[in-house]
């Protein structure tokens, strides 16, 4: 058979993936979470409510600074690391069993739906975590992986305190980095506790990590709260829908091909069949399992997201890789063939049903709720709304209705912050959300940075049908006069999809349904 210069096909596969990925940037219109993080980069912090700061702090660098605003600019951050994170899958695989099972991870990397669109389409704080954890993952394999502790591994050991602070800048869940190299110490190289560089490598991560303690030292630690309520098993009855929605979402997110493989490949290694090096398929095996299995127990008594568990997936496309390339000579196997082919099929759907209502059509019942089912309106329809609504606004400030340059309002994060991105910021108006914080979330700290509401000031409210909330209930108490200004419908080819609904809020009176904003 003729040979294959692995490294010369991953360069196209790489190719490929950005520009398949760099259209999609341009195309799709920002999720709930995405436009979220857009708020993170206006306003640079040591942290936030929900998340540590990086992917902020590097949406701001990528975009110049936000000279550039636009949906692919600030997405550039997740394109490329999502091209870096190939190249990088590719090198851990090699690592392991050669530039095949390389290879092979590069393809089951591309064809997971976790990582390809993501983390590295979508800019979300799982963007720049899946590079650092890959390469703390690359570092502690050339580190505690290896049986000795000479210079060149020493070195690599203070690589993996850089890497793995810089992934928990990113989001929390990269401490499972440090539990999985500290289980494989304590069990298996007890030899790496008297290098002094394991040490200085946990103070590396803890120095890293410091703006982030600060931040929440100097705030109640609310985010550490926040996410410790998230995962508190003791409250609440068991809820086996939301054990069966977790094991679904991670099928789906991760491609049930990739992950059946995944599984294969852990299971042969636990069953002593040793296609790689025990200490380092050891070390994955506790860099995945451990992420893999505690959200599933945890969604037996709380609500998780599948996508929580992302990166425990890493190291299962490894192993599935490293076990491929042991069992087959062939140039692809029909298992990634499958994998690539339903991470096509879906990408392809759901790009139709985005942009064309493909599969999901509006209920002629629906009514005032319309589109309430349809999940991917949460990406469509917010430029056309905006097209509707700002000269709108500005007509019936002109005509008095309303005071010139009022706010808006909203009443949880998310609508506020796709309506802040796609009309309020462009129309020059400010944006406050109104509510406790457990619903508007880091809103608390932006109304304070924005100067919240004065006394008699007005405000627009704009509502989507599909998630409505009456116009009374947004600060209720707080505003001597309601009007209803008209409906605006957004559309899909000839399809109604959805309606917004517009008022105006006039003469602010403070009150205690809006909340005090905090220090920052």
């Amino acid at each position: 058979m003729e040979k294959i210069n692995y490294s010369k096909v991953l360069v196209w596969l790489i190719v490929i993936s950005l520009l398949i990925r760099t259209l999609l940037a341009i195309l799709l219109e920002f999720g709930n979470d995405e436009v979220y993080y857009f708020q993170y980069a206006l306003y640079p912090s040591f942290s936030y409510f929900d998340h540590p700061p990086m992917v902020g702090w590097l949406m701001r660098l990528f975009s110049l600074n936000l000279l550039l605003t636009d949906e692919w600019a600030l997405r550039l951050t997740s394109l490329l690391t999502g091209t870096l994170n190939t190249w990088l899958i590719f090198v851990l695989g090699k690592e392991l069993h050669g530039a095949r099972a390389g290879f092979y991870a590069a393809l089951l990397y591309t064809a997971s739906f976790y990582t390809f669109i993501i983390a590295g389409t979508f800019i979300l704080p799982d963007s720049p975590q899946s590079l650092f954890w890959l390469l703390g993952m690359l570092a502690f394999i050339r580190s505690i992986g290896k049986s000795e502790a000479e210079a060149n591994t020493r070195r690599w050991l203070l690589l993996a305190g850089l890497f793995t602070g810089m992934a928990m800048l990113s989001k929390y869940t990269a401490i499972f980095l440090w539990m999985g190299a500290g289980l494989y110490v304590l069990l298996f190289a007890r030899n790496w506790l008297r290098v002094k560089e394991l040490y200085f490598s946990i103070l590396l991560t803890l120095i890293i990590f410091l703006p982030v303690l600060i931040w929440n030292y100097r705030n109640g630690w609310v985010s550490f709260g926040f996410h410790g309520g998230r995962v508190d098993v003791t409250q609440g009855g068991i809820h086996p829908e939301y054990f069966l929605r977790e094991i679904g979402g991670q099928l789906f997110y991760n491609n049930p091909f990739n992950v059946v493989a995944g599984w294969v490949a852990m299971i042969a290694l636990m069953r002593g069949h040793n296609y790689i090096d025990q200490g380092k398929a050891r070390l994955i095996l506790l860099f995945s399992l451990p992420l893999i299995l505690i959200f599933p127990v945890v969604s037996f008594w709380r609500e998780t997201l599948p996508h929580w568990s992302g990166p425990g997936y890493y190291g299962a496309m490894l192993l599935a890789a490293a076990w491929l390339a042991s069992k087959n000579s062939i140039k692809i196997p029909n298992l990634i063939k499958l994998a690539l082919a339903l991470a096509l099929i879906v990408f392809v759907a759901g790009m139709g049903q985005i942009k064309g209502g493909w599969i999901i059509k509006p209920g002629d019942g629906d009514g005032f709720f319309r589109g309430k089912k349809d999940f991917s309106l949460d990406m469509y329809g917010w430029r056309q709304v905006a097209r509707k609504a700002v000269p709108l606004m500005d007509s019936l400030e002109k005509q008095g209705i309303l005071k010139k340059g009022a706010a808006m309002v909203s009443f949880r994060w998310f609508p506020a912050a796709n309506l802040d991105y796609y009309v309020a910021r462009p129309s020059g108006r400010k944006l406050l959300a109104c509510g406790p914080l457990h619903r508007i979330h880091h809103y608390q700290w932006i109304n304070h940075k924005r100067g919240g509401l004065q006394p008699g000031e007005d405000a627009w409210y704009l509502v989507p049908g599909r998630d409505y909330r009456k116009p009374e209930d947004v600060c209720p108490g707080c505003w001597e006069e309601v009007i209803p200004v008209d409906t605006l419908p957004v559309l899909r080819g000839r399809d109604t999809v959805m309606y917004f609904f517009l008022y105006g809020m006039k003469g602010f009176k403070p009150c205690e349904s809006f909340p005090a904003p905090q220090a920052n």
